[in-house]
């Protein structure tokens, strides 16, 4: 019912993600120049007292020179942590970091984690009023009830800025879209359903209270805690919050009070729902079992009972993930732009209804492909996957067209569409659609060989890869490997899968392969013999080629000019395709892809044609539209120069051949990708700033590649491998095992083709 995986890791790994490089997972970026004194003097002093007076003057305007508008605090004092109680203020400061990141990543929302030392509410309501100057939002995490009702209702009286308790109306707005699509899918009425909610504490009282303001009646609606049924007149373990949703009944426990329900809504414990009471519900009965980790019951014993039962857990290894990333991010990026005074019931309803009607929607095809299925809206597909793109599109305009009807709203925003189109631009579909990857690999495992498994680099991201469900290691490699697994934390090493030429019983198939390849090539049978055995590039590409694996990783030992050499020894090209490789270059709200950086030296005009084909449709494939130009030092002609032809007559078999994707070239990168100066040539077909690549040739490619790796401030993926038959990356020798587990992924999910 949260925003928390349920990916298996070592508690080892767990401590090296949070301690490799700078600890923890945010910093601060400024985002005006700083590089000479006037940049400082206007940052500070004496420029800043310009802003200063103009904010004393009109304190509106602090949205308009400050970052407030853009800044969320995420506030906790541990008292609630994911499930696992109350471990103090500074144990939650992981996890109120973690928020602070799936508020940029998701929405490009700042946020700044706040933990407060007191279990006192007063005391917390007022170190967080005091600070409504410096945020435009107050997000609540991970505080029990029932302090969290107390402290946020305070706050919310008491500041004129958006305040929200996200384990409790994060969930319940998920829950309210999946509800809504079930409902739809069942032909029921929300006016007419009976409800069963097990659990009393924040969530469960969000939930109840929300589909109730969408039109359940009060009296249908039976809520259970520990000691039973929340009925009229009950006086044990009550307090005003259960009060307020006592119901008139005779049922006394959660047996008697599901007979004949449509709906079990469970905020409660692992084990809660039987299988006998599921029986008992009215047909096609809803279950939301939604206890973090474990749910009340799963979906496999739920569909036991009841085969016709739509079933949503907060896990993610099971269909209809009730998960609070789809909601928290988007709601405060609407009610941030339109400057809500709060968060209120009509901003919840409308972010349900618009993530449900999402469900709705067909699923676009870069979600599709980087889940490795297609997600079609039915009882399994109630509530969207999580990474959806369109989400960021939908949900903020969905609130935000909310909060102006309901009057909370300080800027009305004049042109709506405008504004959808601004929010897909804030964020780079690139990383949705990795991340989907991810999700994909995760749907379909592949085998993948690590082809230098004794190296402990590559031996991290095996482990990495295997717990993070993404596929199963085939390791290359001595017997050591297993004591080298142990020595990183592994307790049970054997369970990897780990092949040596030394014992192996496929060595004389892969010689006789090998030989009947090489042997016009001038090589002898003992001189396959001697590669199958002594050479691991060889022998990992051998068992991609018969079939025991599906993808293949290498490169950290060798140059990659010698490790493509080996590897293609045993794996060809795609017919008529040229392999060529490509580094992704990922800034916040652009994707650059550029091609060929790794493999030919001087490509021909037909190579680059084919290069530029291949690199737009891995860009398709990572959710862009593809523009290309051809780069050179000239633009069309000017200067002259000796090294135009190729160029010229690659932009001519693509005239030819008729792509449905947009190319130009020869032009300088400065024209390619500045469009003020790409005004001074109107006749270019590119209409904007190119995000494809074509370089010239590999001297000035992979030069370039390596600079920008080295000193841009965006995030490099790659080099990708592209054009083999077989899936194979081959990584820097420099990789880290993030790297070369985003390498693996990209290699088994069929980006890189």
């Amino acid at each position: 019912m949260s925003d928390k995986s349920n990916v298996e890791f070592s508690e080892r790994e767990a401590l090296f993600f949070h301690s490799t490089g700078r600890p923890g997972k945010i910093e601060i970026i400024a985002s005006k120049p700083m590089a000479t004194q006037r940049d400082l003097s206007l940052a500070y002093s004496p420029g800043v007292a310009v802003p200063v007076q103009a904010i004393a003057d009109d304190p509106a305007t602090a949205y308009d020179y400050t970052a407030k508008g853009n800044l969320v605090a995420v506030v906790s004092n541990g008292t609630a942590i994911l499930g696992m109680g109350n471990l103090g203020a500074l144990a939650s400061k992981p996890v109120m970091e973690g928020k602070a990141v799936l508020f940029k990543r998701f929405a490009d929302v700042d946020s700044i984690d706040i933990e407060l030392d007191s279990e006192d509410p007063q005391a917390i309501i007022d170190a967080v009023a005091l600070m409504e100057p410096t945020f435009g939002g107050v997000n609540l995490e991970d505080i029990k009830a029932p302090e969290c009702f107390i402290i946020e209702q305070a706050l919310k009286e008491r500041m004129n800025i958006p305040v929200m308790h996200d384990d409790q109306h994060g969930t319940a707005i998920i829950c309210a879209a999946g509800l809504i699509n079930a409902l739809h899918l069942t032909g029921r009425d929300i006016r007419d359903v009976k409800i069963v909610v097990n659990g009393a504490g924040a969530a469960a009282i969000a939930c109840t209270e929300l589909i109730k303001a969408m039109g359940v009646p009060h009296d249908q609606v039976i809520m259970c805690d520990r000691t039973g049924v929340i009925y009229q007149g009950r006086t044990a373990g009550m307090d005003q919050w259960k009060s307020a949703h006592a119901a008139k009944t005779d049922a006394r426990t959660l047996e008697e009070a599901l007979k004949g329900a449509d709906i079990f809504l469970g905020l409660s414990a692992a084990g809660a729902l039987k299988g006998d009471m599921v029986k008992d519900m009215a047909p096609q009965p809803i279950i939301f079992a939604m206890a973090n980790p474990n749910p009340e019951i799963t979906p496999p014993e739920a569909k036991a009972a009841r085969p016709d039962a739509i079933v949503a857990t907060g896990r993610s290894d099971y269909p209809n993930q009730v998960n609070n990333v789809l909601g928290f991010p988007f709601i405060f990026r609407g009610a941030l732009d339109v400057r809500a005074t709060a968060i209120n019931e009509a901003m919840k309803i409308a972010a349900a209804q618009a993530i449900a009607a999402l469900a709705r929607q067909a699923v676009p095809e870069e979600v599709a492909k980087a889940y490795g299925k297609s997600h079609s809206f039915g009882v399994d597909y109630i509530i969207p996957a999580p990474f959806d793109p369109r989400l960021m599109e939908i949900v903020p305009a969905a609130v935000a067209q909310a909060a102006m009807d309901s009057g909370v709203a300080q800027k009305p925003i004049a042109d709506m569409a405008a504004y959808r189109q601004s929010l897909k631009a804030r964020l780079n579909p690139t990383t949705s659609v990795l991340t989907l990857a991810y999700e994909g690999a995760k749907a379909e495992p592949k085998r993948v060989v690590f082809a230098e498994g004794e190296e402990e680099v590559v031996l991290r991201a095996a482990i990495q890869f295997r717990d993070g469900g993404y596929g199963i290691p085939v390791l290359v490699g001595r017997q050591d490997v297993y004591d080298r697994l142990r020595a990183l934390g592994v307790s049970d090493p054997h369970s990897f899968e780990v092949h040596n030429s030394v014992n192996s019983p496929l060595v004389p198939r892969m010689v006789d392969l090998l030989y009947q390849r090489l042997q016009r090539r001038g090589y002898l049978h003992r001189d396959c013999e001697r590669m199958v055995n002594r050479d691991r590039n060889i022998f990992g590409a051998l068992l991609l080629k018969l079939g025991e694996a599906e993808a293949m990783i290498s490169g950290v030992t060798r140059t990659y000019s010698q490790t493509m050499r080996e590897v293609r020894r045993v794996i060809d090209p795609i017919e008529g395709r040229t392999p060529f490789g490509i580094h992704v270059l990922v800034g916040r709200s652009h994707t650059v892809f550029m091609a060929d950086t790794t493999v030919n030296e001087r490509p021909g005009a037909a190579e680059l044609a084919d290069i530029a084909i291949g690199t737009a449709a891995v860009a398709r494939r990572m959710g862009h539209d593809p523009r290309v130009a051809f780069l050179s030092y000239s633009t069309f002609g000017n200067p002259s120069g000796n090294w135009l032809t190729n160029l010229r007559e690659a932009v001519a078999i693509l005239d030819a051949r008729g792509v449905d994707f947009e190319y130009e070239g020869e032009m300088a990168p400065d024209v390619a990708l500045n469009p003020a100066v790409m005004k001074n040539y109107p006749f270019s077909r590119l209409s904007g700033p190119a995000n494809v690549l074509i370089m010239p040739g590999l001297q000035s490619a992979n030069l370039s590649a390596k600079l920008l790796r080295e000193l841009g401030g965006d995030s490099v993926i790659g080099p990708m491998l592209v054009g083999l038959e077989k899936p194979v990356q081959v990584a820097t020798m420099a990789s880290t095992a993030s790297e070369l587990v985003t390498l693996a992924v990209l290699a088994a999910g069929g980006i890189a083709l």
